[in-house]
This record gives C-alpha cells, structure tokens and sequence, in this order.
C-alpha cells in the first residue's frame, strides 16, 4: 500500500517555521533542526510551500528560478541536507510546484515569451484572483498577458509543448534530488478554455463579497481537457513521487481528477463548511459518493491562506476539530502550528505584508511558538510578522499531558490502528456527530458547549479531554470527542 493512505501530511510555510540565522524568516537549516519535533509528533511527510528563488511579490508563489534556492532559506546544499536528514527520521519531503504561472522576473518572460499567454487586447472578462483584471499591458512587447493572480505572476500556457516539457523537467530535477511528491499549486487555473470566451455572471453575488466573485470561472479556470494534469502526474508518477492537487472545486468537479492521475486532490471543504453535525456529515457523505472506485479521499482543515482552525471554531472545538480531521476515512494534511492551538494574530497596518490586502492572510502565516522565550524560539532577531500568545508554545505542551499537543500525538498514533477502514455516519443531530471506522471503532463528537448523551458504546480509547482511558461513558462532556472501540 502506497505510504500517503496510511499517512499525514504536514503544511510547513517556510518563512515561518524556525529561523537558524537570526534575520527573521523561516529558512532550511532552521528547518532541519526541527525535524525531531515532527518525527516526535508522528507525521509521515512534510510539504514546504515555495522555497525557489523569487521577488517574492507573493512570498514564493512567484517564482523566478525554478531550480534554485530562494537565498533567504539556503543553498541547494541546505536543501540537499534537509532531505537527506527528514529520510532518516522517515520523513517524505514534498515541494509545491508552481505550474499555473511565474514571476515577470522569470528569464522565460522576456527569453521565451511564447512560453506565456498574450493577446493584442484583454480577449475577455476575466478577473484576477487578486482584484482587478486578469490582463495587463506589458509596454515593452505592446501586447497583454494573462494573470489569475497578480500582474507580477503571468500564466504559462500549457497548450504550448516547448513550456510544457520545460516545466516537467523541473519535476525531474527535484524528483532526482530525492524530493518524494508536489503539492501542485493553483492547479485548476492551468486548465484554460483554449477560446478564451467570457466567464459568465455569478447569480449569488452580493455586495460586499470580493470582485472576483462576480464572475464564474469556468471559463478561466478547470476547463474539460485534461492533458495537462495528465503529463504532470504521469512525470510524478515517473519517480514514484505523490501528486497533491490544489483544486477549490465542487466534489463532482474534484473527483475528475483522479481520473487524470492526481492521487489526491486536495478535499478543502472542511474549511467553509459549518460546524454543525449535519453540515459536517452531509459533507462526507456527500464526498464519500462522489469518490470514484479506488479513489482515495483527502482532508484539510487549515492552512496558509485560510483562517486558522483555533480561531474560526474556538479552541474548545479546536480540540474536536483535531479529532475529526485525524480519524476520517483518508489523508489529512496538518498545518503547522495547528497542533499547537495557534490561532490567527491580528497585523498592525504598518506590518501587513500579504499583497492579497482584500483578504489578509497573514495572520494564519506567524511564526511557530516553539518556547516562550522572546523570539518565540523562532529566531534571535525581528520576526517578519508578530508573534501570537506565547503560552501556546511547544516547549510548555511537550511537558503537558493534556495538551493540545499531546492530543495530536495520541490521535496520529491512534488513527493507525483504523486508517484504512470504511465509513459511516451513525449520529448527527443538534449537537452531537458520530461515525464509525470498520467494525471495531468509533467516534463521537459534541459540538455543543452543553453535555451530550453519548450515542456509541464501547471502551474509550481516547478523548479530547486526554482522561477516561479504558472506560464506557453515558455523556460527552461540552466541546469533547472520543475515539471509542466498540464492546
């Protein structure tokens, strides 16, 4: 069996997971030096977001060398050690690949332009993700590029077979340097309608919502052709490496990707979805039968451009939240700091650093807590952002057994004992979902900050409140969950 169905992933963002040279940002050697945080924890592997040379116009995502270190994370040789350290702690290294686009800093845009997309006049309608249109002026060709995002990050055309090639031989360079899978970044934007017709109105916009709301992008965006995604996964697939896909797309939308080789195209509807136990199990119900045979399901409750878990549900539910994402039927990906309680950190004006002001994500982007030492034991010197509520710290949860922290490390040891078993939703009412994994285990969750009956039977194994080892219980106490083998 294929290592990424029994396993979980965790989200690092490099700029802030631990910096070694003391300027502030996140880097490689910082990295590797807390490799044993995670081998400890009890994750299978650990996907960076973008570590390659770039202006850093979107922190990364704007890439300008794309087989070459970013110098404020290292060197090639830093990268080339961390593999080699997370290896023999048993880690996998996933990157993420940045296909829909590059940096206007990118050789290829002035070298290749025919690498990109361009028009005499914008051809539609199209918007930035980022506000404004989708097509910019470039005065010194006189013609206008595509961008699904900022007029900094102009969209590769993969219809293109010189583009094509060149990006798969990125693939082949990291998968050569030992790199284990991609997260392939903005995934559904690389599938453009080769006309380049106008998106249509969204008939649910209302005022208030952001401007690329206005339109449906299904003109612009998860056009029916796949043979993009095909000769990506095909490349991965190549080296035995996993393909990630990020796709915010309807389950049925979703589930066409497998179909084109993408092992797991990322599920984020957790994310939006409410907290309420009918929401919740309809959600997976719903994802369960849209899976196509063999498929396997994906989850993902936070990460870098979304409001942390600990502040959308409160970390009462924080709690539950960790025991839903980690005892679901498939693979979760863990974002950092999430197994710590972290929560969103308001930015001061004069220190927002995210181009995407509209939405600001930031917050969810602080440093990681490892002590509560000044720094944060993040750095020695400035952090690039401000730091949260020091007593979430891992040093402090480590020496607690009732953490937030040992809760995590207690379900990924746990959920192994069911990882590959089935599903089914057994209870979802006002307050209270549960479901069952296989014949032998199950799981309760209260929702609710009043005590719930308790609608399985069995021995709990575990709880969100780390106590009632080995007992049967009739209630669920407010905001607790259980993981119970059936009697």
């Amino acid at each position: 069996m294929s290592w990424w169905r029994q396993g979980v992933i965790y989200h690092v963002y490099p700029r802030s997971f631990a910096d070694a040279d003391g300027d502030g940002v996140g880097d490689l050697r910082g990295l590797a030096a807390r490799l044993d945080h995670l081998a400890w924890l009890g994750v299978d592997a650990i996907w960076l977001s973008p570590i390659y040379r770039s202006p850093m116009k979107d922190f990364g995502y704007d890439v300008s060398d794309h087989t070459a270190i970013e110098p404020q994370f290292g060197t090639l040789e830093d990268f080339d050690a961390l593999v080699d350290a997370a290896h023999r702690r048993r880690l996998r290294v996933l990157l993420d690949f940045v296909a829909n686009h590059t940096s206007d800093q990118h050789p290829w845009f002035r070298e290749r332009p025919e690498f990109y997309i361009w028009r005499d006049e914008p051809p539609n309608n199209w918007l930035s993700v980022f506000g404004g249109p989708a097509w910019t002026l470039d005065p010194e060709r006189g013609k206008y590029y595509c961008h699904a995002y900022l007029r900094e990050q102009p969209d590769l055309d993969w219809r293109n077979p010189e583009l094509r090639e060149a990006m798969l031989g990125v693939l082949r360079f990291w998968l050569d340097r030992g790199v284990d899978g991609f997260r392939v970044d903005a995934l559904r934007q690389v599938l453009k309608d080769p006309e380049l017709a106008d998106n249509p109105p969204n008939p649910d916009y209302r005022a208030g919502l952001p401007e690329y709301d206005r339109l449906l992008p299904v003109r612009s965006a998860d056009h029916g052709d796949l043979e993009p995604v095909r000769a990506i996964a095909e490349a991965i697939a190549d080296r035995d490496g996993v393909m990630i896909g990020e796709l915010y797309l309807p389950f049925e939308r979703l589930a066409r990707y497998y179909g084109a080789g993408v092992h797991l195209p990322s599920n984020m509807h957790l994310i939006s979805t409410p907290w309420e136990p009918a929401a919740l199990a309809d959600l997976v119900e719903r994802y369960e039968a849209a899976l196509p045979d063999g498929a396997w399901p994906n989850w993902v409750l936070g990460n870098h451009d979304r409001s942390r878990v600990a502040s959308r549900v409160g970390p009462a539910q924080a709690r539950v939240a960790a025991m839903l994402l980690l005892t679901l039927r498939g693979t979760p990906t863990l974002y950092y700091g999430d197994e710590l309680g972290m929560t969103d950190v308001e930015i001061p004006p004069e220190r927002v650093r995210d181009p995407w002001k509209e939405a600001g994500r930031d917050p969810a982007r602080t440093p990681m807590q490892w002590s509560a030492a000044p720094g944060a034991g993040f750095t020695e010197g400035e952090p690039w952002l401000p730091l949260g509520d020091l007593a979430l710290n891992a040093d402090a949860q480590r020496e607690d057994p009732r953490s937030m922290l040992a809760l995590h490390r207690e379900l990924l040891r746990l959920r192994r004992a069911f990882a590959g078993e089935d599903y089914e939703t057994i209870a979802a009412d006002d307050a209270t979902l549960a479901y069952r994994r296989g014949d032998d285990w199950a799981v309760a969750l209260n929702l609710s900050d009043a005590p719930a009956p308790m609608p399985v039977r069995g021995r709990v194994r575990l709880s969100t409140h780390l106590d009632h080892y080995d007992e049967e219980v009739d209630e669920l106490r407010p905001g607790e969950g259980v993981v119970v083998e059936a009697s």
